[in-house]
């Protein structure tokens, strides 16, 4: 079976430093999951080249363009997402904002997600969880525990970033496979297949307040 990953980065020039770490863990994720007898297929997806199409959406009341409408459907039909952006004024950049503005609300919903940021400094790591977690976490993406920061000096030094890669392409891959170690909305391999992308028009009737109060006294 081959499983189906979007990269999404967010490097403004070329080359990027954010793009060379979104190739890293791209590669990483390919060997762990064809680790795990699997097949994967990567596209990637550089936002730069949509930044004018997606302030055109932004700005004609959410009119997408048929390239918008082309990325929204590939995100929408992705196994997995690895999102990479740079870090601005301490957080995601706009242009990586307003690309997860213009989805679906639903898109992303028990979707694996291996974050991923750059900065000069690596006093800017805690990006990844003042950030972009609660970004994905607000989306119902499943976010996998290990997030990959690199800092400029972390690119061809010995600071441990090869292996924060892999630690997070291990999680990722586990997470699209579907193993025992590693299961979307608590499915495990023996209780079906996950939930995804529910739209909340598919939920349970609900008994109203009003109806579980009455005959109360309030004592």
């Amino acid at each position: 079976m081959t499983r189906r990953v979007v990269a999404v980065t967010a490097g403004l020039t070329v080359p990027s430093s954010t793009r060379l770490l979104t190739d890293q863990i791209t590669e990483a994720v390919s060997a762990q999951v064809s680790a795990r007898g699997e097949d994967v297929e990567v596209t990637v997806l550089e936002l730069r080249e949509l930044a004018g199409e997606l302030a055109t959406y932004m700005t004609s009341g959410g009119m997408p363009t048929q390239r918008i409408t082309e990325v929204r459907d590939l995100v929408a039909s992705a196994d997995g997402l690895v999102a990479v952006t740079p870090v601005f004024s301490a957080s995601y950049s706009g242009l990586f904002k307003m690309f997860f503005d213009a989805l679906d609300p639903d898109a992303l919903t028990g979707v694996p997600v291996l974050i991923g940021a750059t900065a000069g400094s690596p006093r800017h790591s805690l990006v990844l969880d003042h950030a972009m977690r609660p970004l994905f976490s607000y989306l119902r993406a499943v976010v996998v525990p290990t997030g990959v920061f690199a800092a400029t000096e972390d690119f061809g030094g010995a600071t441990g970033l090869a292996e924060r890669i892999t630690r997070a392409a291990s999680e990722f891959a586990a997470l699209l496979v579907s193993t025992d170690a590693y299961s979307v909305g608590g499915f495990g391999p023996d209780q079906g297949t996950a939930p995804r992308r529910r739209s909340g028009d598919d939920l349970d009737d609900f008994t109203s307040f009003g109806d579980l109060l009455r005959g109360h006294s309030g004592s």
